[in-house]
């Protein structure tokens, strides 16, 4: 018999805790940041998505090689400091596409992407070549960056 009342006030115990989930309220909406991020009702915006792939030069001296990838490494670093690129990072396998690497630029326009792509020391040499995508997502992308300086304890 105790065990009895034992098991059920267990579960109605389980019961209640399972009801009184706290509810997450969303964040109140800041119209003076989504138009300083230039942000759509949906809290969105067009980007710019270039897609570096394997470039046509094959350069062996290891020297010149590391010359051009400190190079595209300043120049990334370059760009987000200007507001024009809000990611860039390589892909971690091969695939049959030969991506390499991605650009998400600040920007709805390819042919200033393009322009931007084109300030690449690595992309001049034709070590990456690229294609160019529009995209749409969070106009909040930018705001990681300010962040990530704070979780880094190297650059490479």
């Amino acid at each position: 018999m105790k065990s009895r009342i034992l098991l059920t006030a267990c579960l109605l115990i389980s019961a209640l805790s399972f009801a009184q989930e706290k509810k997450v309220e969303k964040p109140k909406y800041n119209q003076e940041l989504a138009t300083s991020l230039g942000a759509d009702k949906y809290g969105m915006k067009p980007y710019t998505i270039v897609m570096l792939t394997t470039g046509s030069a094959k350069i062996e001296d290891k020297a010149k090689m590391s010359e051009l990838m400190k190079g595209h490494m300043a120049n990334i670093g370059k760009l987000a400091d200007e507001g024009k690129i809000v990611v860039a990072g390589p892909f971690l396998e091969k695939n049959k596409e030969n991506y390499r690497g991605m650009f998400i630029f600040n920007t709805k326009s390819k042919e200033e992407a393009e322009q931007w792509v084109k300030t690449d020391p690595a992309v001049q040499a034709g070590v990456f070549s690229y294609e160019i995508f529009p995209w749409y997502g969070s106009a909040a992308l930018p705001l990681y960056l300010k962040h990530h300086d704070e979780i880094s304890k190297e650059n490479p």
